[in-house]
């Protein structure tokens, strides 16, 4: 085990905490096979690894029962153990390779109601200063677009120019953002009017006054801190944190919930699931279908009054 997590460290290149993770897991492993009476690799069997995975479940008097994702991450480090010491010659077979780790229960994404967004939208811009000029442009943004804050913050000007032309037509091809998401990926998506407003109004008194005080040259960026430079991701975070707190909305958010709001609604509103994939940037609809789970209370609803057997006699 000393010499596998020497692997992981020098020749993976594994971060320290990554390690301490695997180290504290092995040490568990090993008490398991020494409580079994096993020191010898070749005496482990798929029913051993499969035993230390129930008990990693079920708990005993020195541990607490594990979750389906602690215990999926010490089973990797198991079968990562065996696969190595096979490899190099420590053991003939590997018992651990047929042992699948515990699948994690599938996390729905949290959307906020609408009541919250609208709220949160509402907080961001209510002091008319440039820096709330900016914020409430950035939150239209992302919510109006389900983008994510990576693809945002990454904007220029120059991406966004066409959106603020006074004489738009809103259904044509120019009221349309490109994206640059994962991998390099592109996709256009439409920018509704609210979002436009914004985005008008940062770029005509807030952007200016940002650039005039900022000490340095500033570059191409879209959405400006104080300073002058482009909005990092943990900024725009804070944006969003602290306009939820000055709405009153106390739960929890992220930019990613204003994605998964905007997929929600989209659905919600009658949305093809794949219509929505290709806004989300979504190589797979099987990724976009978690969203339809979330909308379930309200297909529900819909059966119950519009399905001729659902209703009582």
């Amino acid at each position: 085990m000393r010499t596998y997590l020497d692997h992981l460290g020098v020749e993976k290149g594994l971060a320290a905490n990554t390690l301490t993770s695997y180290r504290r897991d092995l040490r568990r492993y090993r008490a398991h096979l020494l409580a079994a009476g096993i020191d010898d690799l070749d005496d482990v069997t798929e029913q051993t690894v499969t035993d230390f995975l129930v008990r990693l479940r079920e708990g005993d008097a020195e541990h607490a029962p594990l979750g389906a994702a602690s215990a999926a991450r010490t089973v990797v480090a198991v079968r990562g153990f065996h696969r190595f010491a096979v490899a190099d010659g420590l053991a003939a077979a590997d018992p651990a390779a047929a042992v699948k780790p515990p699948t994690p229960a599938k996390r729905l994404p949290k959307a906020l109601p609408l009541s919250d967004v609208e709220a949160i939208l509402t907080a961001a811009g209510a002091a008319d200063t440039p820096l709330a000029l900016r914020d409430r442009a950035l939150l239209e943004l992302l919510y109006g677009t389900g983008a994510r804050i990576s693809e945002v913050v990454g904007l220029d000007v120059d991406d966004v120019a066409a959106l603020t032309d006074p004489d738009l037509d809103p259904d044509s091809p120019a009221a349309t953002l490109l994206l640059r998401g994962k991998g390099g990926k592109e996709r256009l998506v439409p920018v509704g009017s609210y979002a436009r407003e914004a985005l008008t109004s940062y770029l005509v008194r807030g952007r200016p006054a940002l650039v005039s005080t900022a000490a340095k040259s500033v570059g191409p960026a879209l959405f400006l801190n104080s300073r002058g430079g482009r909005l990092s991701r943990q900024s725009a975070w804070a944006v969003l944190v602290k306009a939820a707190e000055r709405a009153g909305v106390t739960a929890d958010v992220s930019p990613h919930t204003l994605r998964h709001s905007f997929a929600t609604h989209l659905l919600d509103g009658g949305a093809d699931v794949r219509v929505v994939q290709e806004l989300l940037g979504h190589a797979s609809v099987t990724t976009t279908q978690v969203y339809t789970l979330v909308t379930v209370d309200n297909l529900r609803e819909v059966f119950a009054t519009a399905h001729p057997r659902a209703r009582d006699a």
